[in-house]
This record gives structure tokens, sequence and C-alpha cells, in this order.
């Protein structure tokens, strides 16, 4: 298959899967590994379905460089759903979960946990139109708290922490959807991070977690057994069918993640691909209007507006006749967004910060 042929693909999830990684599937989709049937088709029972199992969760945790502890659950439903089994784990009646509000899932999750029992707002930038992260400090956070949850990217408003906030001995929370893999961070200070796959990992249908076995530990046993952490980790993540070929397909991305020379590599090409996107922004003279403040910009999703949404429009049909796929930005917030995950090739913010150019030459 001709990468030339190929779009330009900016979907902010599903994203772009690395091209090698979906010729590899192609090749094993219909007789996997010589077994005479599909991945699609085996057993989730089998022993070749339980090794890849295992084989990807060792090694997801040796490319986040987390120490031994932690265990990897590989579960359904999306990030989303992790918003309501976080809480229905670990927030106890006396205890207090305090979340940071940085942007749209941000806020969804604190909803969640609402409904689920007592809930603090520790910083937010609503007001701001979450326009950046708020600054907030320990002291800011409850008594009695049972966890802190963070977003650490804003997939929508195209934001992300600098740095992992300090929170002391609170456990901490991370939800890593948009950027897992995509940075050099110390994993170690949460007690558990999770990521709907579609973004850096694989494709939808997997999302995965990673919790400190001593945490785990103090999970909930009062709520069904299909909603535990605990229950998931005991089984290996084979309690029921899990999502089999999304698993395959992740640990196909880890392994070329690995080729690419790790985290620390592709943080140095992510850096190079957001850094021409946001060259022409910042010098486009107020054509194009970055979203976010400049020290909160994320790398992941490149986020701007233009004069007029008739502009807009116009921008985002002249890019599809260039080759260009999903850069209208989410219907919540409208603009333009670009997101650049570790799949995305230079040649394609290269290509794309051309055609901005060309497009300010031509409209400006």
């Amino acid at each position: 298959m001709n990468q030339t042929k190929r779009r330009y693909n900016f979907n902010p999830g599903p994203a772009a899967l690395p091209l090698g990684v979906l010729e590899e599937a192609q090749q094993q989709f219909v007789d996997y590994e010589g077994k005479g049937i599909s991945l699609l088709e085996m057993s989730h029972r089998s022993k070749t379905v339980e090794e890849l199992n295992h084989e990807t969760q060792l090694l997801l945790l040796s490319l986040l460089n987390l120490p031994k502890g932690y265990e990897v659950l590989f579960m359904g439903g999306g990030a989303s759903t992790q918003f309501a089994l976080l809480p229905m784990n670990f927030l106890r009646p006396q205890l207090t979960a305090n979340y940071a509000l940085t942007g749209s899932f941000a806020e969804k999750a604190y909803k969640e946990a609402a409904y689920l029992g007592r809930t603090h707002v520790v910083a937010s930038s609503k007001e701001q139109g979450y326009r950046g992260i708020p600054a907030w400090d320990a002291p800011d956070l409850s008594p009695n708290a049972a966890y802190v949850h963070i977003t650490m990217n804003n997939t929508i408003e195209g934001s992300r922490y600098a740095e992992i906030p300090e929170v002391g001995d609170i456990p901490l929370v991370g939800d890593m959807t948009s950027e897992i893999l995509s940075r050099k961070l110390d994993l170690a200070k949460f007690s558990m991070i999770y990521a709907g796959a579609q973004k850096n990992l694989g494709p939808a249908g997997v999302t995965v977690v990673v919790i400190r076995e001593s945490w785990l530990e103090q999970a909930s046993s009062e709520i069904p057994e299909i909603m535990r952490y605990s229950t998931f980790a005991k089984n290996n993540s084979l309690f029921n069918t899990p999502p089999v070929h999304a698993i395959y397909m992740t640990n196909l991305v880890l392994k070329w993640t690995q080729k690419q020379g790790g985290v620390e590599q592709l943080e140095r090409h992510n850096l190079a691909k957001s850094d021409l996107l946001y060259e022409v922004i910042d010098a486009s003279g107020g054509f194009y209007q970055g979203m976010i403040d400049a020290k909160d910009r994320s790398p992941m999703n490149i986020t701007w507006r233009m004069a007029n949404e008739e502009l807009e429009r116009r921008f985002i049909a002249e890019s599809e006749t260039h080759g260009f796929e999903g850069l209208a930005g989410h219907r919540s917030v409208g603009g333009l967004r670009a997101s650049a995950y570790n799949a995305v090739p230079l040649e394609a913010c290269r290509a794309l910060a051309e055609f901005m150019l060309d497009f300010a030459r031509r409209n400006g």
C-alpha cells in the first residue's frame, strides 16, 4: 500500500494507526499465525489469546517505565465508563473525591462521581472557556480525600498539564486517553491511570487501566463483580469476553512504539510535529487564533479559530479536497483541531502547515 495514496488523518479518535500495523494485521486477519481461523473467531480461553493478553500487558508496563507493583487491566466501555467505575470502586461514604476541571471530559468525569458520593472541585478553568490549566496546591484539596482526578490532556480544547501535580499521600488518578505514550512522565506518581485505546494505543474497543496493586486492595467489594477492578485483576482481564482483536491491535502498536525508539523518541517527534503548526498559528498575524494559553498547549491536539465560522467552513472544505481528514473542531466548541497523535507522520504536519500558509495568503 502506498502511503502517498492515503489521506492525512488528523481525526481525534478513532485516530490514525501506523500503516505497518494495519498491513501486518491485514496479513493475519483471516488466518492468525497459521491457526486456520481468524483471531476474531478464536476463544478468549485459548492459550493463544491468553499469551497475547499477557504479552500486551507486559509491553505496556515496559513502555510506561512503571516499577513492579502495577496491574494492567483491559476493559470495555471506553474511558467514559471509567468516569463511573472509579468512584464506584473508591469513593466511600466518609470520603470526598477531588476533581480538577480543565475541559469537557474532566467535567463529565466529575459529574459521574457526583452521582455516587461527595465531590469537591479543587480548581476549574470553566469560566475562562477552558483556555488553560488552572493552578492549585495541596491546601486546595478537601479533607478526607478519596483521590484526586485530573485529565492530563484535554482532547476537545487542546490543553495539557505540563507537569504532574503534587498531591502528597492522596491517590492521584489520571485520564491519559489522548496522550498516553506521547511523552516521558514519572507515572509512578499515579495510583491509577486509564486510557481509551483509540488515540495512541490502538483501535476503539479496549480501555486500558493501569493501577497500583496496593491501592487496588482498597477497592470496594460491595459493588457488582463486573464493575470491580479487583475482578479484572484476579482474572487477568479474562473474567468475561474481552475485545480480543482490539487487544491484538494494541499489541502491534506497542511493538511499533518500541521500534520508533520508545516514548522518549516519540516525544521529540511529537514536539517537532506540533511546533510546525503552532509556528504557523503564531506567525499568522491573527488570521489563525490559538484557543489555548501558550504555556498549556497540547502537542497532541492543536486547536485554533479563524475570523468567522464561514471562513472556518471554507478551510475545512478545501482541506478535504487536498487530502486532509478530521480538521473540524469538536461540535461543542467549534473552530479547527489537528490531532497529531503518535502515528501521525511528520510529513502530514508539514503538509498541513504548508496548506495553512497558502490558505492564509489567499484569504487574508
